[in-house]
């Protein structure tokens, strides 16, 4: 189903901007995964098969990618060779069972960015992906703080003065896209693609609905969420 799913998309959308995509042809790990971070409020994709994968990343960039190395039809290592080659710096957390030291050397050379070995622990993996978000946004921390706002992706809370105030789980990651995107204009189709995944069909009167929720609880804040009639919304400081 996710198979065809995506053939159809890979063939129909313009680019689109992703947050996760899943390469692991274990459905129920796979399945196991995308439920986990879906229920952190992040947009995954799973694909089971390697030249899906493929055909995939030729096409979309995503933020992250988790990628298994026993695939059918293109085994992890040839796709990573085939990213790398284009150039793409996307971070890539290599999920296997394959123990060995020289093989993570090999991986590791190939471009892998970091990997995980099989059984592994769900907070394990969260953390690392945490860390490979980081380090490809930039940042050497879980705060973000901007104004008198402090956002904490670990603990995924967020303060205002230092006062906690309560997001819902949209909120909060609609916050940490324009947090992690300061000073880009985003527009609605940019904001879907972050917060949902190919199997969500949600409409951009969604993204009005928890821009509007978000200021609300912005409003004693010294940051603000601007639109940009005809362009999207832009997170600014309120003095700018």
């Amino acid at each position: 189903m996710h198979n065809l799913k995506l053939y159809f998309l890979i063939a129909t959308l313009q680019v689109r901007l992703m947050r996760i995509l899943a390469v692991e042809d274990d459905e129920v790990l796979g399945e196991a995964i995308c439920q986990r971070f879906t229920k952190m409020g992040q947009g995954i994709d799973l694909v089971t098969s390697g030249d899906v994968a493929n055909s995939l990343l030729k096409r979309h960039e995503y933020d992250l990618i988790l990628l298994d190395l026993n695939l059918p039809n293109l085994n992890g290592e040839q796709i990573l060779k085939k990213l790398r080659a284009r150039s793409s710096n996307t971070p890539v957390l290599i999920l296997t069972a394959r123990a060995q030291v020289e093989h993570r050397i090999e991986l590791l050379d190939l471009g892998a960015d970091d990997y995980l070995t099989k059984p592994f622990d769900f907070g394990e993996l969260e953390a690392r992906c945490r860390a490979l978000l980081r380090r490809n946004q930039g940042l050497g921390k879980d705060i973000i703080s901007y104004g008198n706002l402090d956002f904490d992706r670990k603990s995924c809370t967020v303060t205002i003065a230092k006062e906690l105030i309560d997001l819902k789980q949209r909120e909060f990651r609609l916050l940490e896209i324009f947090l992690t995107h300061q000073g880009k204009v985003l527009n609605k189709d940019e904001l879907l693609d972050h917060l949902y995944s190919f199997d969500d069909s949600p409409s951009p009167n969604a993204i009005e609905t928890y821009v509007a929720r978000l200021r609300k609880k912005l409003v004693n804040s010294s940051v603000d969420i601007k639109t940009l009639r005809g362009l999207g919304y832009l997170l600014a400081e309120c003095n700018e």
